[in-house]
């Protein structure tokens, strides 16, 4: 069985990995996210990107030490679109007030990127997800972002928190929004002979159309190398 190693500081794609009953290392990658000039343009081809540039900088760690060197290295990365704009992570509290403020009582998409990196193998994949927010009153926006919450997640929210509340439709992969589209992650790793327990039940049942892995209602996308 290989060993899994997280590039990500991110304690919500750990405690998700963790569900999963899966043993990991926890290696941060100090790979710069916003430096976007000369990457690629689309949405999934920049989250891919960006999810292989930090897998790559654990990699070139973790290859030349013996008892690492056979070790799978797992990077991800999320961004926010609405209108064509990328939405990262807020630099300010008056810039995530303006992301709410735009996000307010529309749909946005929410991409992430997996990258995995081994010896012999190396594979890549997105999960968009479309996400809608009911109208947001000034007190509302001011209030969260005093909490502290928004400042370290793309488009200023956090689904798993405080940032639920503002959400009245979701069109794809709960987990996706919260940064590690776990059901993808589960066919990507079977790539190394990693299976996993019945991944359909991963989810939230009810109104809200929630799938992951190549369902309709989102959209995916994957490529190879090895």
């Amino acid at each position: 069985m290989y060993r899994l190693i997280l590039a990500s500081a991110s304690p919500r794609r750990q405690d998700l990995l963790a569900m999963l009953g899966l043993d990991f290392k926890v290696m941060v990658s100090t790979f710069e996210e916003k430096e976007r000039s000369g990457l690629p343009a689309t949405p999934a081809e920049l989250v891919m990107t960006t999810a292989r540039g930090k897998a790559e900088e654990i990699f070139r760690i973790t290859s030349r030490q013996p008892e690492t060197a056979d070790d799978i290295v797992i990077a991800a990365d999320t961004i926010v679109v609405l209108d064509g704009r990328f939405l990262g992570k807020p630099g300010s509290k008056e810039e995530a007030r303006q992301m709410l403020l735009a996000l307010s009582g529309r749909w946005h998409q929410v991409f992430t990127g997996l990258a995995l990196l081994h010896r012999r193998k190396s594979v890549a994949a997105y999960e968009m997800t479309r996400v809608h927010f009911r109208p947001l009153t000034d007190e509302e926006i001011n209030a969260y972002i005093d909490t502290g919450e928004p400042m370290d997640k793309a488009g200023a929210y956090g689904i798993q928190g405080l940032g639920a509340i503002f959400i009245d439709r979701i069109d794809g992969c709960f987990y996706n929004v919260m940064g590690l589209p776990v059901p993808r992650l589960a066919l990507l790793l079977r790539e190394y002979g990693i299976t996993l327990p019945e991944v359909k039940t991963l989810g939230r049942t009810g109104d809200q159309k929630l799938a992951c892995g190549g369902a309709a209602a989102g959209t995916t996308g994957e490529i190879r190398s090895g």
